[in-house]
């Protein structure tokens, strides 16, 4: 994406803000026509196709991250489907809950069905006491959250990294202008 990103920052900045119709005597040599902005662009320079490519980047991961984190949510209200999980295992009944989270799905009733399915398998154990059922309970719920958080937190170093270096980008864009 970030290839690509570039190449595309690269052909708007040829093409679109280079494009002869934008300035004096169609020559892009020439000054910009009075009030045109796309040729005024294109005469920032080389940096303006970093600009073009980094704000490119930034929508796309920005793009990426609402999709992933819209299909994390899962398909119905989060608030929602935890009140129907509570009511149905403050009723007892764990095969309703893991029905909800059947419909669900998402990373939260990925994490709830791994902690219910550890809870049925406890609450048959018997060489266990009630702290150690709990405690292993806890270490499964804790293993399904980290098997889900590298999904909701890929590609966040990408737009912190991109927002520090447009900056810096247009910075050192002013101080060449």
């Amino acid at each position: 994406a970030i290839v690509i990103a570039v190449i595309a920052g690269i052909v708007i900045y040829k093409f679109v803000f280079g494009n002869p119709a934008n300035f004096v005597d169609n020559n892009p040599e020439n000054e910009p026509l009075h009030g045109n902005f796309l040729g005024i662009i294109y005469k920032g320079g080389f940096i303006v196709p970093m600009l073009v490519a980094i704000n490119l980047i930034v929508i796309i991961f920005t793009v990426e991250r609402f999709v992933t984190l819209g299909k994390a949510k899962g398909k119905n209200s989060l608030n929602v489907f935890v009140e129907k999980v509570k009511t149905a295992l403050a009723g007892g009944n764990i095969a309703e809950a893991r029905e909800l989270c059947d419909t669900q799905k998402g990373s939260l009733a990925n994490v709830v069905v791994a902690g219910l399915d550890k809870y049925e398998l406890m609450a048959n154990e018997t060489s266990m006491n009630k702290e150690q059922k709990i405690e292993s309970v806890k270490k499964e719920l804790e293993e399904a959250t980290s098997l889900e958080m590298p999904m909701l937190t890929k590609n966040l170093s990408v737009i912190s990294t991109t927002a520090s270096i447009s900056v810096l980008v247009g910075l050192i864009g002013t101080v060449l202008g």
